[in-house]
Formats: structure tokens, sequence, C-alpha cells
């Protein structure tokens, strides 16, 4: 097994982190064009917002092929080409004719996109001692927050001066360049043991996760909490594109910035499991998510990206927790284990403007702030009975 801080942990992580960003470069540079797109093809708020929901609803979907596919061929070369197939897509974006053909080619690009998200972290949980997993896991959830900042930058700043086209095409050139330093860096798999893989089988694993109370709670959590996160951002574009402040797509970009307030927490997610158990952390994340949204009621823009900064600070310091307590928690089949979460997290996303177009529409964003709080204090349940059973089994085992 790998141990933490070893040169052969930095090299599988730096991969790794690398194969992250990637992803979510490719996966939302889109969003901060949305305004501009909702104008130039004349549809509505909740038909461009589909630019993004078919992605991370085929995302989702893919997770359910390559999780389980990875339990038996490997994890490395399912990683390895979907990354090349994602840049190839991009590419692909930068002349799509219409609007039709870009949510088609954003469609098949989403389930390419889900090969390395599926298997990445049960390639650690193979590979890494649970030391080693646990520092590993937070970095790179922090490598997530980089992408999706990378995207939203290139998107919107190249996407102001050249339009979405070369936005897409300079996407599509930074990832095929990373994915061959990628194909490099990954070191070859030592300690995977394949399992044949039968459809019975799989759907067997699939079943006796999603029966599994621990896992399942996880899966609503993290599904439910990013539902929240990522379309919060959605409605803030629309927000902030309109008067009083009258942000262009550029400047709509650097809101992601706040981003970095995951990446701070992301990365720290580890050291703090030191002194709090990971469903403390959970529901810490989810409190600060709650104050998050409150503070980004105001008129004012600075406080508007503190609030966000706030709540990217909450979200990723949950969502790490939930990610790495999956993979500890699977007894068996972790690729499925991992990739079922993640299903959960990206239905989550793809369902979220479902959930809030109605409070935008009848309340702006104050309605969508209360939609959010609905939906966060369900998972502020959840983290609660997890922390309470966790506790329990705690006790138990010092009893014995």
């Amino acid at each position: 097994m790998i141990s933490a801080r070893s040169s052969a942990w930095w090299r599988a992580t730096l991969a790794l982190c690398l194969g992250s960003i990637l992803v979510f470069v490719n996966l939302y540079a889109p969003q901060p064009l949305l305004p501009d797109l909702r104008q130039a093809y004349g549809v509505s708020t909740l038909a461009v917002s589909l630019i993004m929901s078919v992605s991370t609803l085929a995302l989702a979907g893919a997770l359910l092929v390559f999780g389980p596919l990875s339990d038996a061929i490997g994890r490395g070369g399912i990683m390895r080409v979907t990354l090349l197939l994602t840049g190839l897509c991009s590419l692909g974006l930068a002349f799509a004719p219409n609007f039709e053909t870009l949510l088609a080619l954003r469609l098949v690009q989403g389930f390419v996109l889900g090969g390395l998200p599926a298997v990445a972290i049960a390639w650690m949980g193979d590979e890494f001692d649970r030391p080693a997993l646990m520092a590993a896991v937070g970095l790179y959830i922090g490598a997530n927050t980089l992408g999706g900042i990378g995207g939203r930058l290139i998107g919107g700043g190249i996407g102001e001066l050249g339009g979405a086209s070369a936005g897409f095409l300079a996407v599509g050139l930074v990832t095929l360049a990373g994915v061959a330093l990628f194909w490099k860096l990954l070191p070859p798999p030592s300690q995977f043991k394949p399992r044949r893989f039968e459809l019975r089988g799989a759907l067997a694993d699939l079943g006796g996760h999603l029966r599994h109370p621990l896992l399942l709670a996880a899966y609503l959590l993290g599904g439910v909490n990013f539902l929240i996160f990522i379309n919060q951002y959605s409605y803030i574009t629309f927000r902030l594109a309109e008067e009083p402040f009258g942000l262009s797509a550029r400047w709509l970009g650097m809101i992601f910035l706040t981003y970095l307030g995951g990446t701070f927490s992301s990365a720290l997610s580890g050291r703090l499991t030191r002194h709090l158990s990971q469903p403390a952390c959970m529901t810490l994340g989810i409190l600060i998510m709650m104050g998050g949204t409150w503070v980004t009621l105001s008129d004012s823009l600075a406080w508007i990206i503190a609030g966000l900064t706030i709540n990217a600070v909450g979200f990723f310091l949950a969502h790490s927790m939930a990610s790495s307590w999956v993979s500890r928690q699977a007894q068996r089949a972790r690729g499925s284990a991992s990739a079922l979460y993640l299903v959960f997290y990206y239905l989550g996303a793809s369902a979220g403007s479902l959930w809030l177009e109605p409070f935008w529409q009848r309340g702006g964003w104050v309605g969508v702030a209360i939609g959010s709080w609905l939906l966060l204090s369900a998972t502020f349940v959840i983290a609660l009975w997890l922390w309470r059973t966790e506790r329990s089994f705690d006790r138990l085992s010092l009893a014995r």
C-alpha cells in the first residue's frame, strides 16, 4: 500500500488532481455564459440551464457504467481514455452550428466526463493506506474546485473576447495537453484485484450499497447539498447580470473564484478529522452553507461574494467528508460504491433548476435562498443522524 507523503503518493495524487481539474474545467466552462446564451438563442432561464443539466445528468448515468466496469477491467485505462474523449468533445463544441447540436454534444461529453470521477477515489482506496487516502481525497476534492474555477474563467474570459466557440476551443486544447501529462504521471496499480464482470453481480452490488443505511445517507447528503450549491451559482449569474450589478460574462466568470474557499476547506479536511469525526465535519459544513446563503441576500456585491465563498467552504468540507466516508464504509465493490455516491451527486445537480426555478420565478434571489434552506435543513438532519450513529458504534466497540 502507498503511504502518505511518499514519492509514489505525490505522483499518484498529482495525476488524479490534474485529471479532476480537467474534468471540471470541461464541465463548467459554459456556466458564466448562460445569460449571453439565453439572449443569443432566445430561450428561457430554464431552457438555457439545460446546457449544464444535460451534461451532469449524462455524467450521473455514466457513473453506473464506469464504476462497476472498473471493478472488472481496472481503473487507469478508463480514466485515460475518457479524458481524451472529453477534450475531443470540447473541440467539437467549438463548431456546434445551433443550440440543439450544442445540447447533444454536451450530452455526449457529460457521459465521457464520468470516467474519472467514477473511479478516482476507488483507485485511491485500492492503492493507498487509510492516512494516505484521507489526505489524498481532500486534495482531490480541492482540485475539483480549481477545475471549476478554471473552466469558468476560461469560459467567461475567452468567451467575452471571442465568443463561446473560442472558449470551447481553448478548453479542448488545454484538456488534450493535460491528458498527455496525466497519461505519463499515473502509476500502474499494484493492489487492484479484478473481479469478473457480471451484470447480475454488478446490480447486486449496487442494490447492496443502496440498502446500506450509512452509505445511503451519505448519498442523499451529497446529492442534495450539490443540488443547492451548484445551482445557486447558475441563478446568481442571472441576478448579477441584471441591474443594479450588470456584470458581463468575464466578470461573471470571476465570481467563481469564490470556489477557492472550497479549495482551502478541502485541503484542510484531512487535518480536521484529527479532531472531529467525519459526520461532525459534514454537520459543520452544512451549517456554514446555511450561513453563507444568508449573507448572499445582501445588496452589496462584496457581501454576495463573501457569502458565495462561505458557501464553498461549507459545501466542499461536507462533500470531501461524505465521499471519503463512502470509500471507508463500503466493504466490497468500492468502485460501484463511489460511483453511486456521484450518481446521487450529479443527479442532484441536474435536478436543481427544477427545484429552484419556481422559487426564482416567485421570489427572485430571496426565493432561491428559501428553497436552499429547506433542503439544507434535510441534509443537516441526515448529518446529525450519521454523527449519532457513529458515536453509538464507537461506544459499542469500546464496550467490547
